[in-house]
């Protein structure tokens, strides 16, 4: 069986499909992944023994500049990423026989794979964005009130309209080029009705709330056997546990000073700080010993040995600290993270930011609460639940859309 993957995203998006890619490919699967060509996404799949077939612009590129992409910068991105999916993924998933798309709204990816004719998945690793009348985009699922319901409807058109005035143009255009019909919405045709929820049922529950077909899966994890730097296990020996402060691949403009905040509410409660630079470069604001810098690391290993962990709320290091037992103080900036840090506080496995600027007191406030005894307690418990079959249940659910023989699929 051969399986195209196919996203464009951070590092959050591509990793998940690494850790599919391995588990596809242990169980005898070709696979190639379409991704964007940011060095350290392919640095992350070639770990995984997978190339990437570069997708699109760098995601660096569109999200690191001076200010904060506006809606000018998505009317441009939108048809671009469209017309780099009807170009890449068309020869990419020749001879392919399934194409899984996720990330930033695949548009023109379902196209691609109803011209071949070959199956299409749609996957997502959070349930806040997925359409339903019932449910808010951004927010977690719930049982609203009859005024509630009504007012949620009329949002959930909006969605499917900013949708449409983004990629409506252009995937109909590619459409129209290659013979195929329009779509009237774009969303839903990209979405189908049975989309795939990569995301662990407790973190990230969905309830049935939508008129889709959603099938719930664990989150994809890429196993990780990388032994952390010998300086970094140095550092972990000399003292107590550190706080880890990492904010993956967002640039914080609106907290540049992001860095001297946490580090100075992280020392304020006695504890040392492992900050990891980012795409927004955290630094150091001294010379003192008390706080380490690191690169890209082996969460998998670090989180397992660090007092809490403090970040931006992405899916991917929301659930990699939840599976380690690391109490966390989630301080979302953008899309999905408010949802991720409501629910890392309702689980009471950490404390939730009220936004995305922070200062040295709302952040020593939530440290109180993440490093709390009762906190760590909480997050051992939850960590036991945390599902780590999901790259399993999808190869086998592949194998079968692909009506594949893959003796070994069960294991």
């Amino acid at each position: 069986m051969r399986v195209l993957l196919s996203t464009w995203g951070s590092r959050g998006d591509v990793e998940p499909l690494a850790g599919l890619a391995v588990r596809l490919r242990e169980l005898g699967a070709e696979v190639r992944v379409c991704a964007p060509p940011d060095e350290e996404f392919v640095a992350l799949l070639d770990r995984a023994g997978v190339p990437l077939v570069p997708l699109g612009p760098t995601v660096r590129s569109v999200v690191t500049g001076t200010r904060p992409p506006n809606a000018a910068d998505a009317f441009r991105l939108a048809p671009e990423l469209v017309a780099a999916r009807f170009d890449t993924l068309t020869a990419a998933a020749e001879g392919c026989d399934v194409l899984v798309a996720t990330g930033l709204m695949p548009a023109g990816a379902r196209s691609v794979a109803e011209k071949l004719g070959i199956p299409y998945v749609y996957a997502c690793f959070h349930p806040f964005g997925l359409p339903s009348p019932h449910l808010r985009p951004g927010a977690r699922p719930g049982t609203p009130s009859p005024q509630e319901e009504s007012d949620l409807k009329v949002l959930w058109e909006q969605d499917d309209q900013r949708v449409n005035a983004l990629y409506g143009e252009a995937e109909n255009t590619h459409r129209a080029a290659i013979g195929l019909p329009p779509v009237r919405s774009v969303r839903d045709h990209t979405f189908t009705d049975r989309p795939w929820l990569a995301a662990d049922p407790v973190l990230g529950p969905w309830q049935d709330v939508s008129h889709l077909d959603i099938v719930q899966m664990g989150a994809w994890f890429l196993p990780d056997e990388r032994p952390l730097p010998q300086e970094l296990e140095a550092f972990l020996d000399a003292g107590a546990p550190p706080v880890y402060v990492g904010f993956g691949s967002m640039a914080l403009h609106l907290s540049k000073d992001l860095a001297r905040v946490a580090i100075e509410a992280v020392r304020g409660h006695g504890r040392r700080v492992l900050l990891a630079r980012g795409w927004a470069g955290l630094a150091p604001v001294d010379d003192r010993d008390d706080c380490f810098v690191v690169g890209e690391v082996n969460h998998q290993a670090l989180f397992a040995r660090v007092a809490a962990v403090m970040h931006h709320g992405g899916a991917g290091t929301t659930t990699a600290a939840a599976r380690a037992g690391a109490p966390q103080v989630v301080v979302p900036q953008i899309a999905d993270q408010p949802s991720w840090a409501a629910r890392v506080a309702e689980l009471g496995i950490g404390a939730a930011h009220d936004g995305p600027t922070p200062t040295v007191e709302s952040l020593s406030a939530a440290l109180d609460t993440a490093l709390a005894s009762g906190t760590r307690a909480r997050a051992n418990a939850v960590a036991g639940t945390i599902r780590t079959d999901g790259t399993s249940v999808a190869a086998k659910m592949l194998f079968e859309a692909a009506g594949a023989e893959g003796p070994s699929v069960s294991a």
